[in-house]
């Protein structure tokens, strides 16, 4: 086995970072020798969080461990990836929606760096419905989210929505 292809990285925005998100970082963890967590950072892209916000929350959730890495990121993620000697993708699969979307980057990735392989994992089934997005609107409308969520993430969304 080539080496870089002990070293994974999962990528999103992460905002915020839900159980699902989680819960794919500690079965790629298990996989991989290195795992790095990859926010993505969009400028054009609305968030709640600031990168540096969701960065932290991802390092609170990954402090036990001396192999998971939380990094920023922008442009291409196959760049990225090279840029820190990563040799395999991993996405997160929900839905059967997710997948086309998915698939089609999957299939531009390979096509841009085909010495990184994309693999896909699926969301447990108890997170399979739960979202980023989910969570912001179950938050913003005073909703009970804390069961989608690590608990730096609770307190996060507590204080931004109690400083509204």
């Amino acid at each position: 086995m080539l080496t870089h292809y002990r070293h994974a990285v999962y990528a999103g925005s992460f905002d915020p970072p839900t159980l699902g998100h989680t819960a794919i970082i500690e079965r790629a963890a298990k996989l991989y020798d290195r795992l790095t967590v990859a926010i993505g950072v969009n400028p054009n892209k609305g968030s709640l969080f600031s990168a540096d916000d969701r960065a932290a929350m991802l390092r609170e959730v990954v402090a036990s461990s001396e192999h998971i890495f939380v990094e920023q990121f922008s442009g291409l993620l196959v760049d990225f990836c090279r840029s820190i000697g990563a040799g395999v993708i991993i996405r997160g699969l929900r839905l059967l929606t997710d997948f086309e979307y998915e698939f089609q980057l999957g299939l531009a990735n390979r096509d841009l760096a085909p010495e990184i392989e994309t693999v896909f994992m699926f969301t447990e089934s108890e997170h399979v419905y739960v979202s980023s997005s989910l969570i912001k609107e179950i938050a913003a409308n005073g909703g009970d989210y804390a069961r989608y969520v690590p608990p730096s993430v609770e307190r996060a969304l507590k204080a931004h929505f109690e400083n509204r």
